[in-house]
């Protein structure tokens, strides 16, 4: 698992995080937290608007990420 997260979260190489990444994945746990906290509560959950938010927020990161990217270290042979 950490693994895992460690290459979810760093850049080309594996080995230099990347904020926009870490951002992205913050904000992602931040944004489904708030929903379950909100559905706890007895608050409506609308499927579109969770959908445009989430959407939103990947799209936005995922563009950032990109447009980046070639600032990203080279992985070492």
């Amino acid at each position: 698992m950490v693994r895992f997260l460690k290459a979810l979260l760093t850049g080309r190489d594996n080995a230099t995080y990347d904020v926009a990444r870490v951002l992205l994945f913050c904000g992602g746990l931040v944004f489904l937290a708030c929903t379950l906290i909100d559905v706890a509560k007895g608050a409506a959950f609308e499927m579109d608007k969770f959908g445009y938010g989430f959407g939103a927020l990947l799209g936005g990161g995922s563009a950032g990420i990109g447009l980046k990217g070639h600032t990203e270290p080279e992985q070492s042979p």
